[in-house]
């Protein structure tokens, strides 16, 4: 793959709190392509900046993890294409009928308004977690076996992919159908701290073991020089695996 291509798998998390720091990094970083907006940023600035984000020619990986009862996250999905969403999150421990009305809002909202359908991403576990956390809350099988049951459940239900960390990436390209997403947070160059995150990889590693994007945020937005950071992640990628960061 090129550099162009390369960079357009490297989704930078704008892990700021406001537009302003949000929109300037955005403009340090011409030659990335996808930009996640989570939580705490949607919840301060809104929709608005879903659309300031488009405006400058960058998709926007809306990643609001929703979990609710199967009308609500369908309508928010709904929401979601009207803003321009390229990608959005749905926990798949919300079930079934969730995500299969999920799916099916999406579709017929972008059908209606003749604008694009945004990548539907499962969330299965999150990377802050690990099997004694999952056990506090009753689950009892290991992290990976509980990635590859929801992995399986959202496929079953219309999600295009899941989110997942580097851990399971072998395990889910090896038992889901080829063409099935697998976006990877806990993405963590060898130069870089860990941070809150426990199942993480290299970014070489995760893109050779079969991730289609990568969650960076922290090393790039935290970094002295974030241009000069998402520079050196792209030149990792095309130097193929390094050291495991684990």
């Amino acid at each position: 793959m090129d550099t162009r291509e390369l960079a357009g798998r490297v989704i930078v998390a704008l892990d700021v709190k406001t537009k302003t720091e949000a929109l300037s990094l955005i403009s340090l970083l011409p030659e990335a392509v996808i930009f996640k907006v989570g939580l705490e940023l949607f919840t301060s600035e809104g929709p608005g900046l879903v659309r300031d984000i488009q405006e400058r020619g960058k998709k926007v990986f809306l990643d609001l993890k929703l979990h609710d009862i199967p009308n609500t996250v369908a309508e928010a999905v709904r929401a979601g294409v009207r803003h321009g969403a390229a990608l959005m999150t749905i926990h798949a421990a919300g079930g079934a009928e969730m995500m299969a009305a999920a799916a099916a809002a999406a579709s017929d909202e972008s059908a209606k308004r003749g604008v694009f359908r945004p990548l539907l991403m499962g969330v299965t576990v999150l990377t802050s977690l690990k099997d004694e956390q999952l056990l506090q809350v009753g689950m009892s099988v290991p992290t990976s076996g509980q990635v590859l049951r929801l992995a399986k459940l959202a496929a079953a239900s219309g999600m295009d992919g899941v989110i997942s960390s580097p851990q399971e990436i072998e395990l889910l390209r090896r038992e889901t159908a080829r063409g099935f997403l697998i976006v990877t947070p806990g993405i963590r160059p060898a130069w870089a701290s860990a941070d809150d995150q426990k199942r993480i990889m290299t970014p070489g590693q995760a893109l050779s073991l079969g991730a289609d994007y990568l969650v960076i945020g922290r090393p790039v937005t935290r970094a002295d020089s974030p241009p000069q950071a998402f520079q050196r992640i792209v030149a990792e990628l095309q130097a193929g695996p390094g050291p495991s960061a684990r």
